[in-house]
């Protein structure tokens, strides 16, 4: 594998003189690919609930209680990650905890039980925090100064990779059975390749960095309680955004069939829709945040996305799939501009901003899923649809963010 080159000079803290030196393409390539491996092998799961629900006979709310095991591990586990990287930073990180999906990997292929199934999910789910918040500062050290850009292409990779997950279950995993999964762990011995190379060159700019004058220090943009306050705000629109995603991810390929008859495998095709074009919303979201600034994508997106969520439960399949991929495009697109408004008020708390809001991406989804397992087993999954259209309501909430003192988009 060719060396990832380091830059001849450092990236600083100074959003003017990161501009200068230039957006570092193959670096960003680098986490993308890698965000795209590490998201298609935490989402087999996902993909395979329907055979892991079969193997052990499992409810719904048993199913949840997986999502939940994976995904609150990652959230308790990620702003910790990502406030001791803050301050510690970690080149390795990245291929340590993709070792952790790999055994992750290898536990859920041959678990002979429900236990040992939770215990992989905390496996992978313990990966992902170890992975995103060091990662995503990264991303932006090599945005040179296009933070939205360089956050949408960070984390397209890891939509386009749940993407995939649907499609490598189906071309793999139900040919040859659940066992199959482990073959998926050449995927986590690739991305650890990559991801060490990475860590190369941060290494390298860390020690540039090191040899250069005193970097400038950015400020903080308003009051630390009015910074708080607007990141609360942003947490309940990344809430409003992981539970309804959560919906989709876990329940969706069970709606499908339950209320059309559709088979397993056409259930997954319209999950691959839903997820692609998740993967696609959110690159075009990252380029319209740096055209149009943070606020505008976060109120067209998150908001936006509500008249398709109400009309959902009442259409027939083919409408069903029709807004499923515009709800898909539109509500991913703010993440990016979440992050990045976020990041914007806390100056030097990068690796903490990405622990705290992946954090809670994957916390919500995880409490949200096994909530509508519950609900699911106690009504049915058309009620589970009915009673999630109305959580993108909450993007009223926008109305309350301040304006960041710059007025150029970040």
């Amino acid at each position: 594998m060719t060396p990832i080159t380091p830059p001849n000079t450092p990236v600083h803290p100074n959003p003017g003189l990161a501009r200068a030196e230039g957006t570092r393409y193959r670096v960003l390539g680098a986490l993308s690919f890698s965000h795209f491996l590490n998201d298609m092998m935490q989402s087999l799961i996902l993909a395979i609930y329907p055979q892991i629900k079969g193997d052990f006979n499992l409810s719904y709310a048993q199913i949840g209680v997986i999502t939940l095991m994976f995904q609150l591990t990652a959230s308790l586990l990620q702003p910790l990650v990502g406030s001791y990287t803050d301050k510690h930073p970690q080149p390795r990180a990245l291929s340590i905890g993709m070792g952790f999906t790999l055994v992750g990997l290898l536990v859920l292929a041959v678990a002979p039980n429900y236990a040992m199934v939770l215990v992989a999910a905390a496996l992978v789910g313990t990966g992902s925090a170890i992975f995103h918040p060091e990662s995503s500062r990264m991303a932006r050290l090599a945005s040179g100064g296009r933070h939205g850009f360089a956050q949408s292409i960070f984390q397209v990779g890891g939509s386009a990779g749940q993407a995939m997950g649907p499609l490598a279950a189906a071309w793999v995993i139900i040919p040859f059975g659940r066992p199959s999964v482990s073959a998926f762990s050449a995927a986590a011995l690739m991305a650890m390749a990559v991801l060490w190379q990475v860590g190369n060159w941060y290494t390298a700019q860390r020690a540039a960095s090191a040899n250069q004058s005193a970097a400038v220090v950015k400020s903080a943009p308003m009051p630390s309680r009015a910074a708080m306050f607007a990141v609360s705000i942003l947490m309940m629109l990344v809430l409003s955004k992981s539970f309804y995603i959560a919906s989709i991810n876990s329940y969706y390929t069970f709606y499908l069939i339950d209320k059309f008859g559709v088979t397993v495998s056409d259930a997954r095709m319209y999950l691959f829709l839903f997820l692609f074009s998740v993967a696609l919303g959110t690159l075009l979201g990252g380029l319209a945040t740096d055209r149009l600034g943070l606020k505008p994508v976060i109120w067209l997106s998150i908001l936006g996305a509500a008249p398709f969520t109400l009309m959902l439960p009442y259409v027939s399949l083919g409408w069903t799939a029709i807004l499923t991929v515009l709800i898909g495009l539109i509500t991913a697109a703010s993440f990016s501009a979440i992050i990045v408004f976020a990041q914007e008020l806390m100056p030097g708390r990068v690796g903490l901003v990405a622990g705290l809001f992946f954090g809670l991406s994957f916390g919500i989804g995880g409490l949200g899923a096994a909530l509508l397992g519950w609900i699911a087993d106690q009504t049915s999954i058309t009620t589970v649809y009915q009673l999630c259209s109305f959580i993108p309501l909450i993007g009223l909430l926008t109305a309350f963010l301040p304006k960041l003192p710059s007025a150029r988009p970040k």
